[in-house]
């Protein structure tokens, strides 16, 4: 029975992921979710962001916090991590362009699926990483629905209905999710207390912003809060698989675990100040 909890909260991030990508596949074409990507520097910079800028931020960390060996690599495994759903709840919280952050997930989702077997043996020399772990689960809950959601718009069906009840499955999962992760991680964030594991989390997630915000300016100013979030929201899932089929230490898992939940507790709020200054009327003198 001590097991529901943390089944209902797994079935809530796949639910939540489903349900957001096949939304965006249903609301958008491909060619709006590409759009954006087609610019090479672009492109280039939302990579050098995710995948050099990023790890580079947490190795930095790492010298300056001591940490245990295993919430060091716990860092370092989510660092590797890009490419989230959440993206798209942060983006549309702060009023920014969904299609944009769409096209964004689905570049850093494959280049994660790629990256992370490359990059975990040499955090952990010892780890053995499996490139189809990391995809599966990763491909199932969101590059398919995205599939799927295109191609039923593309065959011209109406979306009406199936997009009020992916609205229905994404705030409940989403509010689940919150509920239970926070509920059942509590004793992780308490034992964690005094270790350095939050502030270097919260040190994380600001350098993270900062970065996607800075590199962000290439695709123009108007889209800097777009790559800020999806910079910060690192793809936890894609971590916790690494990390609960590839080490031994505890720790290691109880990291990403308090990483997410620093992030949410900072993401939530950073998007709706973002939403009132992007809607923030002229001031009268």
């Amino acid at each position: 029975m001590s097991d529901v909890p943390k089944e209902l909260s797994d079935l809530s991030v796949q639910f939540f992921a489903i349900a957001s990508m096949g939304a965006i596949g249903l609301r958008y074409t491909l060619g709006e979710i590409l759009r954006p990507l087609h610019r090479v520097s672009a492109v280039v910079m939302a990579l050098a962001a995710n995948f050099v800028a990023v790890p580079l931020l947490a190795f930095v960390i790492l010298q300056v916090i001591d940490l245990d060996r295993a919430y060091a690599i716990g860092l370092a495994l989510v660092a590797a991590a890009a490419g989230a759903p959440m993206i798209i709840t942060l983006t549309r919280l702060s009023g920014g362009d969904v299609a944009f952050s769409a096209g964004l997930l689905v570049l850093l989702i494959v280049v994660s699926i790629a990256y992370m077997p490359l990059v975990v043996p040499r955090l952990a020399p010892d780890a053995e990483v499996r490139a189809w772990a990391i995809a599966a689960p990763l491909v199932r809950t969101m590059l398919l629905p995205l599939a799927a959601g295109l191609l039923v718009k593309r065959l011209g069906f109406s979306t009406g209905a199936i997009l009020s009840l992916l609205r229905v499955v994404t705030n409940a999962s989403l509010v689940t999710l919150v509920v239970l992760t926070g509920a059942l991680n509590l004793p992780v964030v308490v034992g964690v207390v005094g270790t350095g594991a939050i502030l270097a989390s919260l040190l994380f997630i600001a350098g993270a912003f900062t970065i996607g915000w800075i590199l962000g300016g290439v695709f123009g100013d108007h889209l800097r809060d777009e790559m800020a979030l999806g910079t910060s929201q690192r793809n936890f899932a894609a971590a916790l698989v690494v990390a609960t089929q590839s080490f031994q230490a505890p720790g290691v898992v109880v990291m990403a675990v308090v990483v997410s939940l620093a992030t949410m507790a900072v993401l939530f709020p950073t998007a709706k100040l973002l939403n009132r200054r992007a809607h923030r009327g002229p001031t009268v003198a």
